[in-house]
C-alpha cells in the first residue's frame, strides 16, 4: 500500500505495508509510483538496539518493528503515525510544507502507551527517495557537505558517495550490507563550529538533488550510509553516542526531535541550494524587515571592543553621512577596567567610557535617524561578576554538582526562571532607557556536552537549554516587535535556521583579513538566505581606491554590514563609500527575492578568482580578483545561455579597467581586467 501527500512542488510518496514499517519512497512530483525504501523512523533506546550492530543510526530494532496505524492530512500538514507493539511507543511523523515550495518540514513525536522507555536516539526522518527521485545508483550520486571554523566559515566539498565512506562490498557473500557510512556531528551548543546542518546529494551528471538541513540551536547528526533495503539519509539531533543525551518517554512525557528540512531540484548543486534558501524563506517566522537596514558597527577593525563617548560621535556623525540606517556600538560599552571579560553578565553601561552617560551616544544616533543598537552576550556571565553569586545555583550549567567554566565565564540554563527574568530585565532596560532598536547577541564559549541539573543526560539537559533559548527570544521579539537582532557566535558558529527563522542578520565570519573574506562571503548564501548574510565591508582610510572597492564588494550582495573608520577618511574616499551604501540599498527588494548561484563552483578548490550570483529579477554577479590571479576569467552561466546579455556596473560605476565579453552559445561570461590586483566588481546582467 502507498500514501500520497503534495503541495504541488513536492509529492510524498510513503509505503504503508502491513508487513514492514512505513517508508519515505520519493518527494519527487513526477516520480515513479513505487521503489526501494528505508524505514521512515530509527529509534535506539535502552534493551532495543541495532541488527546488525554498528555506529550508525540505521537498522534499529524498533524501527524495523514499526507499523502503519493511521494518518491526517490537510493542505499544508500530513501527520503518519507507527506504533510499536513490543515497547508500546507510538512514533508519529510530521510533514509540513509550503504550496509551491519544492521542500518540506520534519519531525517526529515519540509517545508510549505502556512503561516508559529510554531513548537513546530518534530520527527526525530518514529516507533513501534520493536513490528513486534521481534514478542513480549509489555509484553514480555526489555528496555535498560543509566544514566551519573561526575565521574560516562554509568550505563546501562535493565527493562521489564511495569515495566520501560508502565502501563497496558484497552483502551476499557476507548476509549483511556494508556498515560505513559519512557521518558529520555537530557537538555542544556550536551548531556549525566544526561542520554545517545543511548537506545535499547529488546525482554525479546534475540532473537531481536533494538537500536538507538541520534545523537545532545546539548538536545535531546526519548521515548517509546503506542497508540491505538500500541507501539512506538519517538526520537527527543529539543522541547518546555523539552527545551523551538520552530522554525516558512516559505516558505523560512524550518527546518530539528537532525539526528539519528536505528540499528537492531538478539540477545540480546550484538548483539544490535554491531549493533550499525557498524553504528557508518560506519558512521564516513574521520577524523579517523587509527594508533591510544598513547597520554600522563600531567593532571589527574599527574600535575593537574599545567605545568610548570620544571615539563613537564622530564615528557616528560619519556613519550616517555615508547613510548607515543602524548603528551598534559594539562590545566594551559595559567595561569599567578593562577587564572586562570575566566579568560580564549585569550589562551596566560604564560611566568611564561614557561620562555622560550612554544615553549620549544613543542620542546622537537617534538625531541623525540611525536606531541605536547594542552587542550582548546573553547566556554568559563571568566568574567575577555579582550576578554569578546572586542567582540561584540552578540558573547555571552544572555537571556533577559543579558549575561548568569555560574561558572565564559560567553558562545561564535558561530553563530556570531566574536566568529568563534576568535577560529580560536587562533587554527590557536597554530598549527603555536608551532607545535600542537592534541587538546584537554573540555567543563565544560553548559549554560541553550540557548540564545534568534535575537528573538529566547533559545532552538532554543542553537541548532542554536550546528549546529555552528559543522561546525567550521568542518572547524578547513579541515584547519589542520593532527590535532587530543579530545572529552572532564568534561570528558564525550557530548558523543554523532554529535561530535564523527567528532572527534577522547572521554575521558571516569575525574574518579581519579582506582578502580572505571573499570565499567566506560567497559560500555563505548556501547556508544563510542572502538578505540574512552580514557581510563584513570595512574599508579604511589608509586604503588604495582598489582595495577599498574590494572590501565594500563583499557586502553589496547580502547585508552590507559596515565597519572601519569613516571618520578619518577623506571626502572621496567617504564618497565611495557612500556610493556602496546606495548601491547596496538600491538592490535589496531583489536581494530580499533572490536564489544564490555560484559561477566558479560551490565546491571548486580554492583559487585566486572567487564569484558569487544571485538570480532574482535580474542577475548580479560579485566578482573578486586577488593577488596573483591571471587578468582573465571565464564564468559559466548556465540559466542564461542562448539569451542576449548586457553588462552593466553596480558597483563601481565606474570600472575602465574591467571588460566583458558573453557567449550566449556557451551561457560563459567572459572578464577581463587589466588593472592591479586586489580588484573587484558588482555587475548586473
Amino acid at each position: 500500500m502507498t500514501l500520497t501527500w503534495s503541495t504541488g512542488a513536492v509529492r510524498l510518496l510513503l509505503r504503508t505495508d502491513d508487513d514492514g514499517p512505513v517508508s519515505l519512497l520519493s518527494l519527487r512530483p513526477d516520480g515513479p509510483p513505487d521503489g526501494p525504501g528505508v524505514p521512515l523512523v530509527e529509534v535506539q533506546a535502552h534493551g532495543h538496539g541495532r541488527f546488525p550492530g554498528s555506529h550508525r543510526y540505521a537498522d534499529t530494532t524498533i524501527g524495523a518493528r514499526l507499523r502503519y496505524r493511521d494518518h491526517s492530512a490537510s493542505a499544508d500538514e500530513l501527520r503518519v503515525v507507527q506504533h510499536d507493539d513490543v515497547t508500546g511507543l507510538v512514533v508519529t511523523s510530521v510533514f509540513r510544507g509550503v504550496a509551491d515550495v519544492p521542500a518540506v518540514t520534519a519531525w517526529t513525536e515519540v509517545a508510549v502507551t505502556g512503561e516508559p522507555v529510554h531513548l537513546q536516539a530518534v530520527t527526525s526522518l530518514s529516507t533513501g527517495a534520493f536513490l528513486v527521485d534521481s534514478g542513480r545508483a549509489v555509484d553514480e550520486l555526489d555528496l555535498v557537505h560543509g566544514d566551519s571554523d573561526w575565521v574560516a566559515e562554509s568550505r563546501w566539498h562535493r565527493t562521489p558517495l564511495r569515495e566520501a565512506g560508502l565502501v563497496p562490498m558484497d552483502p551476499t557473500a557476507h548476509h549483511h550490507a556494508s556498515r560505513s557510512r559519512f557521518a558529520l556531528t555537530s557537538r555542544s551548543s556550536w551548531s556549525t563550529g566544526e561542520h554545517l546542518p545543511s548537506g545535499a546529494l547529488v546525482a554525479r551528471d546534475d540532473s537531481w538533488a536533494l538537500s536538507w538541513q538541520v534545523e537545532h540551536n545546539g548538536a545535531w547528526h546526519w548521515e548517509v550510509g546503506e542497508t540491505v533495503d538500500g541507501a539512506y539519509l538519517a538526520l537527527l539531533g543529539p543522541a547518546d553516542g555523539e552527545h551523551q543525551w538520552a530522554r525516558v518517554v512516559t505516558r505523560d512525557q512524550p518527546f518530539t526531535t528537532v525539526p528539519v528540512s528536505l528540499a528537492i531540484a531538478r539540477g545540480g548543486v546550484d538548483e539544490a541550494f535554491a531549493a533550499l534558501s525557498r524553504q528557508r524563506r518560506a519558512t521564516l517566522r513574521d520577524r523579517r524587515a523587509p527594508e533591510l537596514p544598513v547597520i554600522f558597527n563600531d567593532y571589527m577593525n574599527t574600535l575593537m571592543g574599545d567605545p568610548t563617548t570620544e571615539k563613537l560621535l564622530p564615528l557616528v556623525d560619519a556613519a550616517a553621512d555615508v547613510g548607515a540606517d543602524v548603528f551598534c556600538v559594539d562590545a566594551g560599552w559595559y567595561d569599567e577596567d578593562g577587564a572586562w571579560w570575566d566579568s560580564v553578565g549585569e550589562w551596566q553601561p560604564s560611566r568611564t567610557r561614557f561620562p555622560g552617560g550612554l544615553g549620549e551616544v544613543t542620542d546622537r544616533i537617534r538625531s541623525h535617524g540611525m536606531v541605536p543598537g547594542l552587542w550582548l552576550e546573553p547566556e554568559v556571565v563571568g566568574v567575577r561578576s555579582a550576578l554569578a553569586r546572586t542567582l540561584p545555583a540552578d540558573a547555571f550549567f552544572q555537571r556533577h554538582g559543579a558549575r561548568v567554566g569555560e574561558h572565564g565565564r559560567f553558562h545561564l540554563d535558561l530553563r530556570h526562571p531566574a536566568a529568563v527574568a534576568h535577560l529580560d530585565e536587562v533587554v527590557d532596560r536597554v530598549v527603555r532607557d536608551f532607545g535600542i532598536g537592534y541587538l546584537k547577541l554573540d555567543y563565544n564559549i560553548m559549554p560541553g556536552a550540557g548540564t545534568d541539573v534535575g537528573g538529566l543526560a547533559p545532552g538532554d539537559g543542553l537541548l532542554g537549554h536550546n528549546r529555552a533559548h528559543l522561546a525567550w527570544l521568542d518572547g524578547v521579539l513579541a515584547r519589542h516587535p520593532a527590535l532587530l537582532i543579530e545572529n552572532c557566535a564568534s561570528g558564525a558558529m550557530r548558523m543554523d535556521y532554529a535561530m535564523l527563522s527567528r532572527l534577522h542578520v547572521q554575521s558571516t565570519s569575525d574574518q579581519q583579513n579582506p582578502l580572505l573574506y571573499p570565499r567566506i562571503s560567497a559560500a555563505a548564501p548556501a547556508s544563510v538566505l542572502p538578505e540574512q548574510c552580514g557581510n563584513w565591508a570595512y574599508a579604511q582610510p589608509g586604503m588604495s581606491v582598489d582595495e577599498a572597492v574590494f572590501t565594500l564588494a563583499t557586502g553589496i550582495l547580502g547585508r552590507l554590514y559596515l565597519a572601519g573608520r569613516v571618520d578619518l577618511m577623506d571626502e572621496g574616499r567617504r564618497a565611495l563609500v557612500r556610493s556602496a551604501v546606495d548601491a547596496h540599498k538600491a538592490l535589496r527588494p531583489e536581494i530580499a527575492a533572490s536564489v544564490p548561484f555560484w559561477p566558479l563552483g560551490l565546491t571548486s578548490p580554492p583559487g585566486p578568482w572567487v564569484a558569487t550570483g544571485l538570480r532574482a529579477g535580474s542577475t548580479y554577479l560579485t566578482l573578486w580578483r586577488l593577488p596573483d590571479a591571471s587578468p582573465d576569467v571565464a564564468l559559466p552561466v548556465p540559466h542564461l545561455r542562448g539569451r542576449a546579455v548586457e553588462v552593466t556596473p553596480v558597483f563601481p560605476l565606474s570600472t575602465p579597467s574591467w571588460s566583458f565579453d558573453w557567449d550566449a552559445d556557451g551561457g560563459v561570461l567572459h572578464a577581463f581586467h587589466d588593472g592591479t590586483a586586489p580588484a573587484a566588481v558588482v555587475v548586473r546582467l
